[in-house]
């Protein structure tokens, strides 16, 4: 179970200048990581699930306490991931209707599960199917970057999650998941950015920036101005060098879902 853990770091120490080519190529790189832990967590709960369906019984919430051994190592060998685990799709799971396998660090660095009360008769978190970062992958079948917003579900921290479906023969089960906590995401890709000659931001698939060196669009907002005249999720399928419009232009961070926006020109606020 698992994988061999590849932290997350922003590489050798940047030039003065960096392109905008070579500045998406290093945010997809931080993040690969990340997802190269969220893509292991899913190869182990296709694997358990698929077990526990040729027994011809449905699974349980106690049958994913098997996943705990590579949970626990991906939060240790990972920098960027704060928070890792499985969401189940409602219904999944024969003895609760919801579930979350999640673990994730706590400040003094130990492992703990997030526990949750997830009876609808009491919980505002029992129906977790309109968060981006399990709607995004059950819609689209692929894996996407979801905020940043404050995660008042595991942390309450300013977080990004990347996640990625998890299917059995053809049938939507859950998402593999992982948190990144905003401030270490900046702290690997702002440097970058601010190299960059003139305003950049990342923003993911639904136009919500990610970082930002660009005062007229701050962290955190929607950007209209490329969700109304702009195609993201065809730039994201795109050729690697992006698209140009207007001065602005947007390369998609390879493989990422996440886009960077960049113009030579100040940005009005």
């Amino acid at each position: 179970m698992g994988s061999n853990p590849r932290p997350a770091s922003a590489g050798p120490a940047l030039p003065d200048d960096v392109s905008a080519a070579d500045a998406a190529a290093r945010v997809r790189d931080a993040l690969e990581g990340v997802f190269d832990a969220v893509g292991a967590t899913g190869a182990d709960i296709e694997s358990l699930l698929s077990a526990v369906l040729n027994e011809g019984r449905r699974p349980e919430s106690g049958d994913l306490a098997s996943l705990r051994p590579g949970l626990h190592d991906r939060l240790a060998g990972y920098d960027l991931v704060s928070g890792i685990g499985f969401v189940a799709a409602p219904g999944l799971l024969d003895d609760v209707p919801a579930w979350l396998e999640w673990w994730q660090k706590a400040a003094d660095g130990s492992v703990q599960p997030l526990l949750l009360d997830l009876d609808p008769e009491r919980s505002a978190y029992s129906d977790y199917t309109h968060w981006d970062w399990f709607t995004l992958p059950r819609d689209t079948g692929q894996r996407a970057v979801a905020g940043p917003y404050v995660d008042y579900l595991c942390s309450d921290e300013y977080s990004l999650t990347l996640s990625a479906p998890v299917t059995v023969g053809g049938r939507f089960m859950g998402v593999a998941a992982a948190d990144v906590y905003l401030r270490r995401f900046e702290a690997v890709v702002m440097p970058l950015l601010q190299r960059l000659p003139g305003p950049a931001r990342l923003v993911n698939a639904r136009g919500r920036v990610a970082a930002s060196t660009d005062p007229g669009h701050l962290v955190g907002a929607l950007t209209k101005d490329l969700t109304r005249d702009h195609d993201l999720a065809a730039v994201l399928a795109g050729p690697a060098d992006g698209t140009a419009r207007d001065g602005l232009r947007l390369l998609p961070c390879a493989g990422v879902p996440l886009v960077l926006a960049h113009s030579r020109t100040t940005s009005p606020a």
